[in-house]
């Protein structure tokens, strides 16, 4: 935290930033993770075609033929920004349950290497 900062400035260290903590009740496991991003990736990909609908549809009504693949492209230009920001909570989902995740296996390793040097 920056101490003596303006008031409409504050900076949060990851350490202290409480946003991407897992709950106390949340376990994050391998499937929960994986249907997570799942989730994420589809509703990503739902985002890029929504847009590019969007795109020949606009065209069409300005008597403008745009090409598929150029609408895809520009869909997913449109869609990369958009997506982080419309998506946001699953995004962060996915971040907590890898954090999770991350957490677990490092504290079972460890476990292991105490055990391993005869610490336990």
């Amino acid at each position: 935290m920056v101490r003596n900062a303006p008031s409409s400035l504050v900076v949060v260290s990851a350490a202290e930033d409480k946003t991407d903590t897992p709950s106390s009740g949340e376990r994050a496991t391998a499937g929960s993770l994986a249907l997570a991003l799942a989730a994420y990736t589809l509703a990503r990909l739902a985002l890029v075609v929504v847009v590019a609908v969007v795109i020949v549809l606009g065209a069409r009504l300005v008597d403008v033929d745009v090409p598929l693949y150029v609408a895809a492209v520009f869909g997913v230009l449109i869609a990369l920004p958009l997506g982080m920001a419309l998506f946001k909570g699953l995004r962060l989902k996915v971040n907590r349950q890898i954090d999770a995740i991350d957490r677990d296996r490092k504290k079972r390793h460890d476990d292991l290497q105490s055990r391993l040097r005869g610490s336990k």
